[in-house]
């Protein structure tokens, strides 16, 4: 009897490991690693859920295409239960096509998903000299896999950073200082948080 009640709890408490996916806004770009929003997500997540454990694949330089040739390897060595994809913006910047942009996300969307993992999209912004129009076509993307899947999504990881105070953005325009790092980091917390307990209930 007590073997089933210690079977059902380690059930109950299954581990669950974050696999993260990203560019330089998840590899901690020109701040020290430990301010990165990354660590402090893997801290924030541990507290509240002590059977959880992150890997962070993030890749300055990063593209969507660079993301789908790396994830089947990924996903084999590590056997991620969920997976955090926040690529794209290097797409971007580099004027790919919105399409192929597209079609790597939806791809790497579905890999994941036959493999039983439970995703969450960051949709990312472009710097505001791109112009409003290029920026409204760029978060198509992201929407527009989300339309598609059945997935979680935050679609606006940069909103409340990137405009509202110049220290939480380094000269680059592109990436936030340390100082917006927690910030970042409690959003995908909140998010995830939700994701852990829903699958729980």
């Amino acid at each position: 009897m007590l073997l089933g009640v210690h079977s059902a709890d380690a059930a109950k408490h299954a581990e669950v490991k974050v696999l993260i996916l990203g560019d330089s806004l998840s590899a901690a770009h020109n701040i020290p690693v430990e301010q990165g929003w990354t660590h402090l997500f893997t801290t924030n997540i541990g507290a509240s859920f002590a059977h959880t454990s992150v890997i962070n694949a993030s890749i300055s330089g990063e593209t969507t295409f660079g993301g789908l040739q790396r994830l089947p390897e990924l996903l084999r060595q590590h056997q991620p239960s969920h997976l955090i994809i926040e690529l794209g913006g290097n797409d971007g910047l580099r004027g790919l096509g919105f399409d192929q942009s597209t079609d790597n996300l939806r791809q790497m969307v579905r890999l994941a998903a036959s493999q039983g993992v439970t995703i969450l999209l960051i949709g990312v912004r472009m710097p505001p000299n791109f112009g409003a129009a290029y920026n409204a076509r760029f978060q198509q993307i992201f929407d527009k896999i989300n339309a598609e899947f059945d997935i979680h999504y935050l679609p606006r990881f940069l909103e409340g950073v990137a405009a509202s105070d110049p220290a939480l953005m380094q000269e680059d325009g592109i990436h936030p200082t340390a100082l917006a790092q927690p910030i970042l980091a409690q959003k995908v917390t909140s998010i995830m948080a939700e994701i852990i307990r829903g699958a729980s209930d």
